[in-house]
């Protein structure tokens, strides 16, 4: 199955990490989208991983929306180049219209907000909520120990590793979005399935 893409949310952090190549990688992942064609949906804000994705969109001639809280905006953290910028209450409401205006999800490096991010889109995608293939971008093996806990996690058979098949790993936007096009949703197992699976 072939699928279109017009707009891709991007989840990141407010920090650039240690090593300028993950600042870099964002910059990257933001010029190319604009360069495919993509618009940008991401958290609105001007600094770190977050402001080089949304200026290497813009940079480049690409569409970007950005979505953020109030109280954000109160700390002068939205950034002010943007085709369009969509102020919520909250950081829940945030990831739900983040997922709702992309049409698949790439996270890049980051800390403990962006995996809260990544596992709750993950975590969505899991029990049927939404059907979007899930990048992550793996600037200098960055998310190799979050691909060993997912080895773990279907060791222990607290995950199906069918599961794994919403993921996609890449080291850049065109790796992902040929990975993305063959992307199949997968069908949601329910409770009634996992009690089924452990009586037989």
């Amino acid at each position: 199955m072939s699928v279109e893409f017009k707009s891709i949310t991007v989840f990141c952090g407010a920090t650039s990490g240690r090593l300028p190549e993950f600042e870099e990688a964002a910059y990257q992942l933001g010029r190319n989208i604009a360069e495919g064609g993509y618009e940008l949906v991401y958290g609105g804000g001007s600094a770190g991983m977050m402001g080089a994705v949304a200026n290497g969109t813009v940079d480049y001639g690409g569409k970007v929306t950005g979505v953020i809280p109030q109280f954000l905006v109160d700390r002068e953290l939205a950034h002010q180049r943007l085709h369009k910028l969509e102020i919520v209450e909250t950081m829940h409401e945030r990831k739900a219209i983040m997922n709702e205006l992309g049409d698949a999800i790439i996270s890049l490096p980051g800390g403990a907000g962006t995996l809260e991010e990544f596992f709750e889109m993950y975590t969505w995608g899991q029990i049927g909520l939404h059907e979007k293939p899930l990048g992550l971008i793996n600037t200098r093996n960055y998310f190799d120990p979050l691909l060993a806990m997912f080895d773990k996690m279907i060791s222990e058979e607290y995950l199906d590793d069918k599961y794994m098949k919403q993921l996609f790993l890449g080291e850049d936007f065109s790796s992902l979005i040929h990975q993305f096009k063959d992307f199949e949703p997968v069908e949601v197992r329910t409770y009634k399935d996992l009690q089924k699976g452990h009586r037989s």
